[in-house]
């Protein structure tokens, strides 16, 4: 593609780089330029333009735009009508966004010309939600360069994985101090959380805090009421693996797969499973419906998708989010997040 002022006896035909006006006509950037306004110009005593010419081979940007967005596409992600050189690429159902980062990294390091735009990998997206964008800089690429691009990725790199579980069951462990209503307002802040992916609570049991209850309570949701993902919140954050939740877990017959995270809110954290249900120690923030590491978790699991020790020690790049107002800014010195958030339970 050729770039630069024009004179306009030369113009017709060509693209518009910038907008230009003059009297009463107006020629919009990125527009064509036709012999019309090219007679318009020079009546208004104008000389020259600045135009690009595409050359043999050249694709023009919203071709291009639209031919790189629908190679990245993939299942749940359809590609918008491009304009100005940009392709869009939306959601088709609500779940969690899962792309190729590397994939991602390679078109853009491809050429200057050609970029492409992401949500975070595992960000919870709604239909109809933008995921990407595909960018195309000057007015069109050499044919070998979008060709380039197109095979520093593989095709469908960027996919949304639909929510799956949809029966959730909660325990809630009890100690003295431990307002009923602080219970109730725990499920409706985790209700308001799994509505927007179609699951909800189907069962929820108030126990004792000991293993015993704990252990009894959940294998009565799962092999009973047929939960497919079990959460429990603990009347105190689970300190250690030898402590109440994971004991309990492990007496019902189930596993223990990692207890903490790196992520601030959300470190005291307990992933595992009873037979094949995922369960979820929670975290005391997730009583709060701010976002923290507790989201995560719980969407990727809703959508069927494994959350393993490996995933969770590679959290901690951006894993340090907002402080919560249900604890007193603890990084300031003090308490711990997790007791900081006990404190108002």
């Amino acid at each position: 593609m050729k770039f630069g002022p024009v004179p306009l006896a030369e113009a017709a035909g060509l693209i518009a780089a910038h907008a230009v006006r003059a009297d009463d006509t107006v020629l919009r950037k990125g527009q064509a330029i036709s012999q019309e306004v090219v007679a318009r110009f020079e009546a208004a005593g104008l000389s020259e333009v600045v135009a690009a010419r595409l050359e043999a081979g050249d694709i023009g940007e919203d071709e291009a735009a639209r031919d790189l967005a629908r190679h990245l596409a993939g299942d749940g992600v359809e590609p918008a009508v491009p304009f100005t050189g940009r392709c869009n690429l939306h959601a088709e159902w609500a779940g969690v966004l899962r792309l190729a980062p590397d994939a991602v990294d390679a078109v853009n390091a491809v050429d200057e010309a050609i970029t492409v735009a992401t949500l975070p990998p595992y960000r919870p997206v709604a239909a109809g939600e933008m995921v990407a964008t595909v960018k195309i800089i000057p007015y069109a690429v050499p044919g070998t360069l979008l060709g380039r691009a197109r095979q520093a990725a593989p095709s469908a790199p960027i996919t949304v994985v639909p929510y799956r579980l949809t029966r959730v069951g909660v325990v809630s462990t009890l100690l003295p101090g431990l307002k009923d209503a602080t219970v109730d307002k725990t499920l409706r802040t985790l209700g308001r959380r799994l509505a927007p992916t179609g699951a909800g609570i189907v069962a929820e049991r108030r126990v004792a805090h000991t293993s015993v209850a704990v252990a009894d309570a959940l294998s009565a949701l799962v092999e009973t009421v047929g939960a497919e993902i079990a959460v429990i919140f603990g009347a105190s954050a689970i300190a250690d693996r030898r402590d109440v939740i994971p004991s309990g877990i492990e007496a019902a017959g189930g596993r223990v797969d990692h207890l903490g995270m790196p992520v601030d809110p959300g470190n005291l954290l307990l992933v595992g499973a009873l037979g094949g249900v995922p369960v979820i120690g929670a975290p005391g923030c997730a009583r709060s419906p701010k976002e923290n590491g507790f989201d995560w978790v719980l969407h990727r699991l809703l959508a069927g998708l494994a959350v393993t020790r490996a995933d969770i020690v590679a959290l901690g790049v951006g894993g340090l989010l907002t402080e919560i107002v249900s604890r007193p800014q603890p990084r300031a010195g003090g308490e711990s997040a997790e007791e900081g958030a006990e404190e108002d339970v």
